[in-house]
């Protein structure tokens, strides 16, 4: 028989210890509120790439040729009336150098004039993220990337203290360390009408006047607005409130009701656990969070779900014990469940914080914090609320039954 845990008698130090928990994070709720992301607040979210002006390409044929580089090929569409429809792609990591890159597109008609990094890997080359280029008699200018961390020139602090001037913002990497990838975000307070079309071209300039002409690519370009903002929150809370009951519904269904509510109230505590750590520690309060939030509620009432089955089966092969010992042998019989199923989903999510950035770092570091929560809840939050439910009935019933007839005196 697997050693008995006597889990019960930690119930009200652990009650008290998840009241202070969860109020910690209300008050910070009410104090300090959330920092929220541009998700939950009009504003703009500007995707830039520092990199080093490589090259710039040139055609002066006929036909309107059309030019895309992804992450693997450089491709170009020749079409127009006057010209041949044609299709002609190059291998990043297979045509060689930018230079020899150059010798095979001039085969094409297309000159490429070669600024910097002559001798490095075509590889190397920023995509065209904003779509197509038009090749014409007019230069058009490429990107490559830095080679190392040694030629990077740009990093979140001095982004940050580039684009201080444009407004409330707030910079977030997009890519790996190296990457030099960053994600600007300016809030829209709604007095300027023009924010959606000025405020890029200032962080733009704020870029330019920092690092220099021609040194950072824009990425992506979203535009939140107000009502599309708040729209979101007022959904994303609804969301939330949804999922809690539909799953009070299930295990209700499933279980006694004291069992669902038991389940409920974890997750709650798993809620407020997870947002009063957003708060304090200042993380950026976004859809990210919302996916985390119901990701931990979801992973934690499965974690209830299989300890209450367990207790269920407990009770029905010893239903002369108390609820406690009942919880205990339950508890202690899946404990090694528990613990072996938490560890090694942390493995993953470790490996998502330790190797990411910006919103998934975020991310996964909600997930540590709400998975060990939610370990926690199930025994002490989930399975203490059933035991005090069931003494309390017990008590209850035992108050309002009738009191035994005293025996007759023998004559």
């Amino acid at each position: 028989m697997k050693r008995l845990i006597r889990f019960h008698k930690a119930f009200p130090a652990a009650a008290v210890l998840s009241l202070a928990l969860v109020l910690f994070g209300v008050v910070g709720i009410a104090v300090r509120g959330f920092n929220l992301g541009v998700d939950f607040q009009a504003g703009i979210n500007q995707y830039v790439q520092l990199a080093y002006p490589a090259a710039t390409l040139s055609y002066q044929g006929s036909g309107t040729p059309k030019l895309s580089i992804s992450d693997r090929m450089i491709t170009v569409v020749f079409t127009g009336a006057d010209a041949t429809s044609r299709t002609v792609s190059w291998d990043l990591a297979t045509v060689g150098t930018i230079n020899d890159l150059a010798a095979a597109m001039k085969g094409e008609g297309i000159e490429l004039s070669v600024r910097d990094g002559a001798g490095l890997s075509a590889s190397y080359l920023v995509p065209t993220y904003q779509g197509d280029f038009i090749l014409s008699s007019t230069p058009t200018l490429i990107h490559r990337s830095a080679r190392s961390a040694e030629e990077s020139f740009g990093s979140i602090e001095t982004v940050r203290e580039a684009v201080a001037s444009v407004g409330s913002v707030s910079v977030q990497n997009v890519g790996g360390r190296d990457s030099m990838q960053y994600v600007v975000r300016v809030r829209d307070d709604g007095t300027d009408r023009a924010f959606s079309s000025q405020v890029p071209l200032l962080i733009d300039k704020a870029l330019e006047a920092a690092f220099g002409a021609d040194r950072a690519v824009v990425m992506k370009t979203d535009y939140v607005g107000a009502r599309f903002s708040q729209d979101l929150a007022d959904n994303a809370w609804k969301l939330i409130v949804f999922t809690l009951g539909v799953i009070m519904i299930y295990a209700s269904i499933r279980f006694k009701f004291k069992f669902a509510a038991g389940a409920v109230l974890a997750i709650i505590h798993d809620a407020f656990i997870v947002m009063g750590f957003i708060v304090w520690s200042g993380m950026e309060f976004n859809t990210s969070s919302i996916a985390a939030i119901l990701t931990i509620l979801g992973y934690s009432i499965n974690d209830t779900i299989v300890i209450f089955d367990r207790v269920r089966e407990d009770h029905k092969l010893n239903p002369t014990d108390k609820m406690s010992t009942v919880l205990d042998k339950s508890i202690s019989e899946t404990l090694a469940r528990t613990v072996i199923t938490t560890l090694t989903t942390l493995l993953a999510v470790f490996a998502l914080y330790f190797f990411t950035s910006g919103t998934i770092k975020d991310f996964a570091l909600a997930l540590i914090v709400g998975m060990i929560a939610g370990t926690y809840s199930t025994i002490f939050v989930a399975c203490g609320f059933v035991n005090f439910w069931d003494g309390f009935v017990a008590k209850r019933q035992a108050k309002l039954a009738p009191a035994a007839p005293a025996p007759k005196a023998a004559r």
